[in-house]
């Protein structure tokens, strides 16, 4: 049992130490390393799907280890314990100490002034109570200490002097901040909220597309969001009431196809009840989000929905516009998915009806370029809408529709294809206006691209404890700043009796962590206690002197 406590006690003291919290820092710092270079679930799930497909072997290794959710991952999440319950170990017993450290006496002069760094000696005229007097104003704003001939080392009467206890003080305020800093941050993922919105806004160029998708959208329910997540103690009620319809986007590129700027206009309204033509207007660039009670809507990216009309033998049709995912950020190439039930008068039946859906995957370009051999290989020139084009297979079979399981918007299920239950019947090429028929077997279907719009991807997002963070931040930065530029000295006078009515005054300094830079200071006293003319080659008069605090 003794043994178990001895090591109990061990443990605490080292995880309690200083040089433990410093250690814990390091690894901090490195655990996060993983979750700057691999992506993140919590960022796009889809980048983590993409990395486990091409990364078939340390792919799942990675994701084991949870290096794909590092900052929610239980190592790093134990990391944080264990460095906050260092640094509250270390706070206290520290703080403690400071205290007693303040409250004592300064310790008496040592026998020898003249081997400290700091000495200087000599006599003045007056008495020695004039010169304690004098001295005394000198050292008004430090804590002093007077010592009879008694108590004195070398049997003279003699005053203590210390000042720079804010060093420490200011080096436990960092510690504080830190800890009210990952505090904070914990909290705000406790309550925060995050999702994401796309909305297909028509540019200029593509101002004639013929389906009409609403622009507004409304902070009202998660089920509004595209993508919605949240702290565990954010049950979905509380979000903040807001609605806003995306007028444009707008993207400038430079010649070389790289982004160089990225812009939307929208018009807003925290009152819901007000008409919708007399929303405010707002316009949202990269870094610059509009705040609305709390919440920041961001620009976050933008693509490219084509739309496609697939017209049935009977004569009825099926429009669709859909965004697809950019799968070149240069070029914006990108890929989708549309799925199409058929008419409900060609198939009465549910389970016939869903052996002849239409699925369409491919590509889109809105630059386009042919490559190949054959001249039939899709890729982009540019990314912005100068000649958009798409190239796109055609499946018919079971599309996964009507059976309420949810799919990607971006992929087919492979599963489907696989077992034949989905077929692939033809590849087109199309252009804006053009239309390819393809025979799906029960006649043929006519499938004609239509064009595309722009759409933009908003994120709305809420941390409560935004500004706590930013407050705990700042603090630990200034005590830290504090802590580097106090320095803990010294002063250690004393006073004999001299010959004509002079006294004879001994005087020497020490700072207890470096003595460079402190010796103006030193200067100053002496020579008001002297009577000597101050040395000023360390600095001008009436600079920021961090030994005032």
């Amino acid at each position: 049992m003794r043994t178990a406590s001895t090591w109990l006690k061990k443990a605490w003291h080292w995880l309690t130490s200083m040089r433990t919290a410093l250690m814990l820092l390091f690894v901090l710092a490195v655990a996060s390393i993983p979750g700057a270079l691999l992506p993140q679930r919590t960022v796009s799930s889809s980048l983590v799907d993409d990395y486990l497909k091409a990364n078939p072997t340390t792919g799942p290794i990675y994701d084991k280890l949870q290096l794909f959710d590092v900052f929610q991952s239980t190592w790093f999440l134990a990391i944080i314990l264990l460095l906050t319950i260092s640094l509250v170990g270390c706070i206290i017993p520290r703080s403690i100490d400071h205290w007693r450290a303040y409250k004592a006496k300064p310790t008496r002069a040592p026998k020898y002034l003249g081997r400290m760094p700091h000495h200087v000696e000599g006599e003045v005229a007056g008495t020695p109570e004039d010169v304690e007097k004098q001295l005394r104003k000198q050292l008004k704003r430090w804590h002093v200490a007077s010592y009879e001939p008694d108590e004195d080392r070398a049997g003279a009467y003699s005053i203590s002097a210390e000042r720079g206890y804010t060093r420490e003080l200011m080096n436990l305020i960092f510690h504080i901040g830190i800890v009210a800093m990952i505090l904070t941050f914990v909290a705000g993922r406790m309550v925060f909220y995050e999702g994401q919105v796309i909305v297909v806004t028509n540019s200029e160029a593509e101002s004639a597309v013929p389906v009409e998708q609403s622009r507004v959208f409304c902070n009202t329910s998660p089920a509004n969001f595209d993508v919605f997540r949240a702290g565990p103690l954010f049950d979905g009620t509380g979000l903040t009431p807001f609605c806003f319809e995306s007028q444009n986007f707008s993207a400038a590129y430079l010649n070389n196809g790289q982004a160089n700027e990225f812009s939307s206009d929208i018009t807003y309204t925290d009152d819901l009840t007000v008409p919708q033509d007399q929303w405010k207007p707002a316009s949202l660039a990269v870094n610059h989000p509009l705040r609305v009670g709390g919440d920041r809507v961001y620009l976050q990216g933008h693509g490219f929905a084509p739309q496609i009309t697939l017209t049935w033998p009977n004569g009825e049709t099926r429009t669709q516009m859909m965004q697809f995912r950019p799968t070149d950020v240069f070029t914006f190439l990108s890929s989708g998915v549309m799925r199409f039930d058929p008419p409900a008068g060609m198939y009465p039946d549910l389970t016939e009806r869903r052996q002849h859906q239409i699925a369409i995957e491919g590509n889109f370009a809105p630059t386009a370029r042919w490559a190949g051999p054959n001249g039939d290989q899709l890729q982009s020139a540019f990314p912005s809408m100068d000649d958009p084009a798409v190239s796109v297979d055609v499946y018919v079979g079971d599309a996964g529709l009507d059976t309420g399981r949810p799919q990607n918007i971006f992929v087919l299920d492979q599963s489907l294809v696989a077992d034949g239950r989905l077929e692939k019947v033809s590849r087109v090429q199309l252009t804006p206006g053009s239309v390819a028929t393809v025979d799906t077997g029960d006649g043929e279907v006519k499938v004609r691209f239509d064009g595309a719009a722009e759409y933009a991807n908003y994120q709305i997002s809420r941390d409560p404890t935004q500004v706590w963070a930013l407050v705990s931040t700042a603090i630990m930065l200034g005590a830290l700043a504090g802590s580097l530029a106090i320095k803990r000295r010294r002063v250690w006078v004393r006073i004999r009796p001299g010959t004509s009515g002079h006294t004879r005054v001994e005087i020497a300094g020490l700072a207890r962590t470096d003595r460079a830079g402190w010796g103006r200071e030193f200067d100053d006293i002496a020579a008001a206690i002297l009577g000597l003319e101050p040395d000023d080659e360390e600095g001008e008069q009436g600079e920021f002197n961090p030994y005032d605090l």
